[in-house]
C-alpha cells in the first residue's frame, strides 16, 4: 500500500453509526414517550458562547481570534473532519514533492494551544428562535454563530442529469476539497500511461484561482520527468488566464510546450464518460483520463438552515459586506469561502479574513467599539515546476469603490464595490523562481503555526 494512503488512513476516524429497532405488541399498552434531551455533551457555561462551523482557513483563524482578544468567551469550533488537509500546498503532495503529513493537522491541538473546544460532529440544523445548533453529536446554544462551511461544486451549468454528476464526483473529482478527492486525484497522476489528461478551469470567483494553473504545471512537469507520450489539457471556461498570466504564459510556452494544452473560452456543452469525450462550443476532446472542476457555489448547509433560497450565487444580497453578517440575524455571522464578496477564495485570504470577523466578534462580545472594516490578504505561490523547483506569487489588498468613502453604509452586496489595490507580483520564474520556491514553505509553515501552534 502507497505510504500517503496508509498515513491518510491512521489519521482518518472511522465511526460505525448503529440503529436498534424495536417492536410493539399491540396488546400492550402504550406508554408516553418522553422527549430526549439532545444536547452534546459538552459543559454548560454562563460566558458568552461563540460556535464556529467549519474547520477551515476561516474558521481556524476565527475561533483562535476571538479566545484571544475574548479570554472570557466559551469559543467550540465544530468540524465534520477527524483532521486537517490543507487544499494550499496539496499541489505539491500530488507529484511527491511534500509528504501527507506536512499539510495534515491536528484540530485537537489547535483547541488545546488556544484553549477553545474542538466538537467533532456534522451540522444537520439550527433553531434560530432559540439560538440552537443541531448537530450530529447533539445541540449546541451559542450567543454568536459564525458559518464557515466552505464550498460544494454545483454541477448543474454542465449537466442536471443525477447519474452523470454522481459519476463525475466519483470518477473524475475535481481535486478541490481535500481528503478523498486528492488521493483519487494522486493514483490517477501517478497510474498514467499516455494519452490526454483533461483539466477544466471553471468560471465565476472559484476556490483558489490560480491552482488550476498551477497543477497543470505539476502534473506536465511529472509527465515530462517521466518522458510519458502525455499531455495536460487544460480547458479554460474564462477567456485567459484568470491570474498569474504572464507566469503561467510563459511556463506553459517555454517549459511544457509539448506537453500542456491550453484552451481558453472553453465553455463544456457535453461529457460522454463512456466514450471519453468532452464537447466544448467549439470543438472536441478525447481523453483517458480527466480531474473535472465545476463552478463553486457556498455550501448547502446554508440553505437547509435557511439563510438562503439558493447559495448557488453564493449568498448575494444576504450578509452585509462589512460585518459579515446575516441580514436580518443578529451575531451570526458567514465568513470564508462561503461568502459572496469578490476576494480571493483562498487560504490566505481566509485566513486573514477570519482575524477581522473574529475582532468584530471579540469586540461586540467585550462591548467596545466596532472595528473600521479592514481587507482580508491574498498571498498565493504556485508552483512552475519541481526539478528545479521554480514559483511565482501574488500579493493583494482590497477596496471599496471610491465612491463609498464610508464601507460602513454599505449593507449589501455589490460586488462592483471592490477592487484590487495595493497588488505585487512576482511572475519571473526564471530569474526569481527558486526563492519564489523556497518562500512557499516558509508561508505555508507560518500559517499553520499560526492556525494550530507548537507541537
Amino acid at each position: 500500500m502507497d505510504s500517503s494512503k496508509r498515513k491518510f488512513l491512521a489519521l482518518s476516524g472511522l465511526t460505525i453509526a448503529s440503529s436498534l429497532y424495536g417492536s410493539e405488541n399491540t396488546n400492550t399498552p402504550k406508554e408516553t414517550t418522553e422527549v430526549k434531551n439532545n444536547k452534546a455533551s459538552i459543559p454548560d457555561t454562563t460566558k458568552p458562547r461563540v460556535v464556529v462551523l467549519g474547520g477551515g482557513w476561516s474558521g481556524l483563524s476565527i475561533a483562535k481570534t476571538v479566545k484571544t482578544f475574548s479570554p472570557q468567551a466559551d469559543v467550540v469550533l465544530v468540524e465534520k473532519r477527524h483532521e486537517f488537509i490543507s487544499c494550499p500546498v496539496s499541489n505539491l503532495w500530488l507529484v511527491d514533492k511534500v509528504d501527507l503529513e506536512y499539510i495534515t493537522h491536528d484540530y485537537l491541538q489547535a483547541a488545546r494551544n488556544y484553549n477553545y473546544t474542538f466538537f467533532n460532529a456534522t451540522a444537520i440544523g439550527i433553531d434560530k428562535k432559540n439560538r440552537i445548533l443541531k448537530t450530529s453529536e447533539g445541540d449546541i446554544a451559542f450567543d454568536y454563530l459564525v458559518l464557515s462551511p466552505g464550498i460544494d461544486y454545483d454541477y448543474s451549468r454542465w449537466t442536471t442529469d443525477t447519474t452523470l454528476i454522481t459519476r463525475l464526483k466519483q470518477e473524475y473529482p475535481a481535486g478541490f476539497i481535500p481528503g478523498s478527492e486528492h488521493i483519487t486525484l494522486k493514483n490517477k497522476i501517478h497510474n498514467f500511461k499516455e494519452g490526454n489528461f483533461i483539466l477544466t478551469v471553471p468560471g465565476g470567483n472559484y476556490r483558489c484561482l490560480p491552482a488550476p494553473y498551477e497543477r497543470a504545471c505539476v502534473i506536465a512537469d511529472y509527465f515530462k520527468q517521466k518522458k510519458l507520450k502525455a499531455k495536460v489539457i487544460l480547458l479554460d471556461e474564462n477567456n485567459a488566464i484568470t491570474i498569474k498570466k504572464k507566469g503561467f504564459s510563459s511556463a506553459f510556452n517555454e517549459l511544457y510546450a509539448d506537453y500542456i494544452e491550453y484552451v481558453p473560452n472553453s465553455v463544456i456543452q457535453n461529457i460522454d464518460l463512456d466514450k471519453k469525450v468532452v464537447t466544448t462550443e467549439f470543438d472536441e476532446f478525447s481523453f483517458a483520463d480527466a480531474a473535472f472542476y465545476p463552478r463553486v457555489r457556498g455550501a448547502k448547509i446554508l440553505e437547509t438552515m435557511g439563510f438562503a433560497k439558493d447559495a448557488k450565487d453564493m449568498m448575494e444580497g444576504n450578509i452585509n459586506s462589512v460585518t459579515y453578517e446575516v441580514i436580518g440575524e443578529k451575531n451570526i455571522f458567514i465568513a470564508g469561502d462561503a461568502r459572496p464578496m469578490g476576494f480571493s477564495k483562498s487560504g490566505n485570504t481566509s485566513n486573514s479574513e477570519g482575524k477581522y470577523v473574529g475582532n468584530i466578534i471579540s469586540q461586540r462580545i467585550n462591548k467596545e467599539k466596532a472595528p473600521s472594516w479592514e481587507s482580508p490578504i491574498t498571498m498565493c505561490f504556485s508552483a512552475i515546476s519541481t526539478k528545479p523547483e521554480n514559483a511565482i506569487y501574488i500579493y493583494t489588498r482590497y477596496s471599496f469603490d471610491k465612491k463609498d468613502k464610508n464601507p460602513k453604509n454599505v449593507k449589501f452586496i455589490d460586488w462592483k464595490k471592490f477592487s484590487f489595490a495595493d497588488t505585487m507580483s512576482s511572475e519571473n520564474w526564471k530569474k526569481d523562481g527558486a526563492v519564489n520556491a523556497d518562500s512557499i514553505y516558509s508561508w505555508a509553515d507560518a500559517l499553520y503555526f499560526d492556525m494550530f501552534g507548537a507541537k
